[in-house]
């Protein structure tokens, strides 16, 4: 029986492999998942740490073509489940009729997107504070990891995912976002009004400081006029920007499971007999 193919997109300043456990739990559950890098990102924490020159200038539109291209090799239109910047590029993919449904965790803004959040300028404030950083990419310190992603798990938990997980991120993919409503041709930019496409779900965790819920609730009033197109929201009480990766993400991703089949975007896993 064939498997419904699922894409993970990771976000800014984590490796792919941190959705090991996801890939994990959804072939247990009948999927086919994979988790590309992004075009730069090396197979290992270790060796994309050691050459972070190969993520210099690596924009959103990059990007998307890379995990568009990654699509052109399954052998149907996958689901694609993305956090941080990766549910925006999920968005975009999902519109661009790639893929048959999407759930975007603490997704990136997009194009229309006018809230700025006090907490969401100071996460970004490593990059966007030199204008330099957009052709270079820029790693977080255990102290700028806390406040972004760790600030509702403890110290001690913080500080092993920034170990673990962390790589060093392309400047360019925040300075398109931020300056996304000055330009005409932004690459952030997501068709919400008039895309015939499958469902998506928007997931917000309450505590988050990089993307806050009154952003991606701001995401959620811009699909509003698209009668013809499923948009849902829930939110994850007590959580921060690492809730894909922490100790309670076994609750995010029941909540992607639990949404994809109640869309009918779930395939049996078959009985095994004898």
């Amino acid at each position: 029986m064939a498997k419904t193919p699922v894409v993970f997109i990771h976000g800014l300043w984590i490796h792919s492999r941190a959705w090991e456990p996801w890939l994990e739990l959804f072939a247990a559950k009948g999927y086919e998942p994979s988790a590309p890098g992004w075009p730069g990102d090396a197979d290992t924490v270790e060796a994309t740490r050691a050459n972070p020159e190969a993520l210099d200038g690596v924009g959103i539109e990059q990007i998307c073509h890379h995990y568009a291209d990654h699509i052109d090799t399954l052998d149907t239109k996958p689901i694609v489940i993305g956090h941080s910047f990766g549910g925006l590029i999920a968005q975009e993919l999902l519109a661009n009729d790639l893929a048959t449904g999407a759930v975007a965790i603490d997704p990136a803004p997009i194009k229309g997107v006018k809230k700025l959040p006090f907490s969401q300028l100071r996460s970004g404030f490593p990059v966007l504070g030199n204008p330099a950083n957009k052709k270079r990419t820029v790693s977080l310190s255990a102290k700028q990891f806390r406040y972004s992603f760790g600030n509702a798990i403890s110290q001690e938990e913080s500080d092993a995912l920034h170990e673990a997980w962390t790589i060093p991120g392309p400047g360019l993919p925040l300075f398109e976002d931020a300056t996304a409503n000055f330009s005409r041709t932004s690459p952030a930019k997501v068709d919400t009004h008039t895309a015939v496409r499958g469902p998506l779900l928007l997931v917000s965790g309450t505590e988050d400081h990089t993307v806050p819920k009154a952003v991606t609730l701001e995401v959620l009033g811009l699909y509003a006029d698209n009668p013809s197109s499923t948009t849902e929201y829930q939110e994850i009480e007590g959580r921060g920007h690492s809730l894909t990766i922490d100790s309670g993400w076994r609750t995010v991703a029941d909540v992607a499971l639990e949404w994809l089949a109640s869309k009918s975007l779930v395939v049996p896993v078959p009985t095994r007999t004898g």
